[in-house]
């Protein structure tokens, strides 16, 4: 496998850092892979640009902080702004399109999906749209299994919203399989 480096970017509160180290408790306990998980949300977690890194790899990981991701995940127009200049050549950039207008012309797969609208017009529960957007960024990457985070999903979600989680999962998988059908 190839090291892979994500960040996952938004607005305290969105539940990006939750979404990174569910990633990385899958990537580690599921897949056997090495992981680093760190997390940005001093003042951010009351709202402003928050960041969560993620290096999952088959081989000893050095040092946890991603300068030049080859997955960037922007759930806010300023994570956006601030953010999409690191992309690697040929990497992928996911956003939500509820959030995000894609602006900048970056050398990278630029993915924007309804991933907030599509929570809302089916669990009506926007506190379920960082599991959405995990599920889509699974299907897009094929990098974990979607069993694996339903494991991680399964010992860490509390059992009475534990089926909404499951579903937004399921939504994000299906968009994410949908856009590939495209």
């Amino acid at each position: 496998m190839e090291r892979c480096r994500i960040i996952f970017s938004g607005s305290g509160g969105q539940g990006i850092i939750t979404a990174a180290i569910i990633l990385a408790e899958a990537a580690v306990l599921c897949e056997g892979l090495n992981a680093a998980q760190s997390q940005s949300y001093g003042p951010e977690a009351r709202g402003g640009t928050s960041r969560s890194d993620v290096i999952i790899a088959d081989t000893e990981i050095r040092f946890p902080k991603v300068t030049q991701p080859n997955v960037l995940v922007c759930l806010t127009q300023d994570a956006y702004n601030k953010y999409f200049g690191l992309i690697r050549p040929g990497g992928l950039l996911l956003t939500d399109s509820h959030y995000v207008k894609q602006e900048k012309n970056v050398d990278a797969r630029q993915v924007e999906l309804g991933m907030y609208r599509k929570v809302m017009d089916e669990i009506g529960r926007p506190v379920v749209f960082n599991i959405c957007m995990l599920g889509a960024l699974t299907g897009l990457t094929q990098l974990i299994k979607p069993q694996s985070i339903m494991k991680v999903l399964e010992r860490r979600i509390p059992a009475g919203i534990l089926e909404v989680n499951k579903q937004a999962l399921k939504i994000g998988l299906e968009m994410a399989e949908h856009l590939d059908r495209l």
